[in-house]
């Protein structure tokens, strides 16, 4: 074997003449790199400014806030463990359906959406700004525009749960049709089948494992907004915990904040379950 033989000085030094513009620092380079940081210091600045943030009002707050959590202690059902209860049960059948009704909605759009399956472009540019619209509105804004439409409860709190996940579990599913291989689609062309079996037996198998880890997730998700929402008078404990608040009930709102943090808990954790399930089924496939 012959000995690999040394470098030589003209061809470290044709090397280092090719590539020197990688080691020169020149002022436009480090203008570049210290705009980003004195941007964002001199946003933040603005910002603090602009919002004349009451830093004077931060040790008060604190002291007031350490009352309220005094108040919670020890964190009791007010003897009405029943009526939390059920509106526990309330939120959780709010997410459900909330996302179950996106989920029904969003599958077929996001064929339209996604690039490799919309009949045509024009299609996918109008349902892709459809889904940026409806996902650009918070699903709290939402509550509140269905409130005043069919009233307080459960109702309106499903259907801001429904519109916003749409936007979100749409864009989300095109992604993922747009992500797929042709070649399992082209495989069931080739063989004869039509564009609807290419879909089915090409398409389908590789997005439904996906798709079905994003709705496990986003129910898990609308349960913590299902709360939120219900605050606004769209049902669920969310609406018990406001009137809590109200009446300064702190040791009922303590109780009510567990019962929302096991609920949480116990949903991930079957959720996580079920999405390695679905993982580890789709590595079998």
């Amino acid at each position: 074997m012959n000995a690999r033989r040394p470098l030589r000085t003209e061809d470290a030094g044709t090397v280092l003449a090719r590539h020197q513009g990688l080691f020169d620092d020149s002022p436009l380079r480090r203008a570049a790199t210290l705009a980003a940081p004195a941007g964002i210091l001199g946003f933040t600045i603005f910002a603090v400014w602009w919002l004349a943030i009451p830093f004077s009002q931060i040790g008060p707050g604190l002291a007031s806030l350490g009352k309220f959590i005094a108040l919670m202690f020890p964190p009791s059902s007010g003897g009405h463990l029943d009526l939390l209860l059920k509106a526990m049960g309330e939120t959780l059948a709010i997410a459900f359906l909330g996302t179950l009704i996106a989920t029904v909605v969003a599958f077929p759009i996001s064929f339209l959406a996604a690039k490799n399956t919309t009949p045509h472009g024009a299609v996918r540019f109008v349902i892709r700004r459809g889904l940026d619209t409806i996902r650009g509105v918070d699903a709290l804004i939402w509550a509140l525009v269905f409130v005043g439409v069919v009233g307080l409860g459960p109702f309106a709190g499903i259907l801001a749960i429904a519109v916003s996940d749409t936007g979100a579990l749409g864009k989300l599913f095109s992604e993922a049709i747009e992500s797929t291989e042709e070649r399992a689609r082209e495989s069931v062309l080739a063989s004869g089948g039509t564009s609807l079996l290419a879909v089915r037996f090409g398409l389908l198998p590789q997005i439904l494992p996906i798709i079905a880890g994003q709705i496990l997730y986003f129910f898990e998700s609308n349960v913590r907004s299902a709360t939120i929402i219900g605050i606004v008078g769209a049902g669920g404990i969310g609406l018990q915990l406001s009137e809590q608040i109200r009446t300064y009930d702190f040791d009922q709102v303590a109780f009510a904040v567990i019962m929302i943090l096991v609920t949480v808990a116990i949903i991930d954790w079957i959720s996580g379950k079920l999405r390695f399930a679905i993982i580890g089924q789709r590595a079998i496939v």
